[in-house]
Formats: C-alpha cells, structure tokens, sequence
C-alpha cells in the first residue's frame, strides 16, 4: 500500500479497509488500541482517530467497556443498505445521465481502465474500493453534493458486507456491468442506463453469502500484513 504523504490515521483506516477487503479481518474481531498502536508503530492518539472513522462509517462497532470491533452485519443490515442504495442511486444515475459532460465521460473510462487494471492482477482489495469509487463518481457527475455524501456512507456500509460475506469474486462488479452503465449515460439513454443499475446492484446483493461460516481472524499483525 502506499504510504507517502497520507497522514497515519489514514494509513490505519485503509490498512483495516483493505483487511477486510480481503478478508483478513473477519467480522467480530477486536480491534485493541495498544495492539494497533504496536503495529502502526504511533501512539494510542492516531489509533483512537482512526477507530473513531471507521466507527462513524458503521464499519467499527465500538462497544463500552469492551472497545473496539469489525461490525457484524446482519442479512437485515445488507438488505436495508441496498434498498437504499437503489432509492438513491436511481436519481443519481438519472441526474448523470443528464449532466454528464465529455470530461466526466473522460474520467468514466479512465475509471473503468484502473477497474480493469485492478481485476486483472486479481486485487480483491482495490477491486472493492475502486467498484466503490465508481458510485462516487456517478453521485459527483450528478452534482447532488447531499446524495453524494448519503452515498459515500452506504457504499462504505456494503464495502464492508460485502468484504465480510462474499465469496470469492462473486459479488465484485462484473466486468462489462459498469462499463455498459457508463455507454447509456454517453448515449443519454436513461431508461437503459436505470435498467443496468438496478440490475447491477441486484447482482451485488445477490452474492452476499450470510449462512457460510467464515474462519476467524488470525494474528491481528499478521491479518494488517499488507499496509
């Protein structure tokens, strides 16, 4: 991961994200402050603020007495987060569709190449966050700065789901599924370009595996191995 220039407490955040990302951290596990405090080599202050992000993104749960711990999403949990992604998303793309110049149509597809990029070194890690990124990048072309903010938090809640429950690759964006989204919005093409999101998402949804038991996490050390 890259390090230069991102303040510590960012380094801890995207550490953990990535975890989880790639299912090193799995949902429950402790996050101590002195053993993160150990690992990031920093004092308890920057570990405290990037406990403090993660839990505000619901990505942490924060128990008293108890500290902290990687969220556990409930199957409840995931379909509420993609009921309202689909609400939102659907006036997000619409207002894309719409407004979407030929630079952010030039960004769309330098997007899609990083997404591409990513896939084909199989990064599950940058996978995720890039898939995640695409969504931003819908709200922001749209230029609804309320919806993007709503957004931000609902996609970062699925990161997480979906970094816990997927299994394998199954519910990373398929390869041509963004890149179609991104040929309606060029097209104007709203009514196809609302079809390919809903179906897109659905997709997303769909692969979430709650019922398979997933192996706890090792060494707290050994599961942050890729900062």
């Amino acid at each position: 991961m890259e390090t230069m220039d991102k303040p510590l407490e960012t380094l801890i955040v995207d550490s953990i994200l990535d975890a989880i990302a790639d299912q090193r951290l799995r949902a429950g596990t402790k996050l101590g402050e002195q053993a993160l405090s150990d690992i990031f080599a920093c004092n308890r202050a920057h570990v405290r603020r990037a406990l403090s992000m993660l839990t505000g993104w619901q990505v942490v749960d924060h128990l008293p007495n108890r500290g902290a711990y990687v969220a556990t999403p409930t199957p409840q949990d995931a379909r509420d987060v993609f009921q309202a992604r689909r609400a939102i998303e659907t006036t997000i793309c619409r207002n894309a569709v719409r407004l979407a110049d030929a630079q952010d149509l030039t960004d769309l597809q330098a997007h899609l190449a990083a997404e591409d990029a990513a896939r084909g070194q199989d990064n599950r890690p940058a996978a995720i966050r890039l898939s995640r990124g695409f969504h931003i990048l819908l709200a922001r072309i749209g230029r609804n700065p309320v919806l993007t903010r709503y957004l931000d938090e609902l996609t970062m809640r699925s990161s997480l789901i979906i970094g816990l429950y997927a299994q394998g690759h199954a519910t990373l964006c398929a390869e041509d599924e963004h890149a179609n989204i991104v040929a309606a919005i060029a097209a104007r093409d709203e009514r196809r370009a609302l079809s390919l999101l809903d179906t897109h998402l659905r997709h997303i949804e769909a692969g979430i595996r709650f019922d398979d038991a997933l192996p706890v996490t090792g060494a707290l050390s050994a599961a942050l191995r890729g900062r």
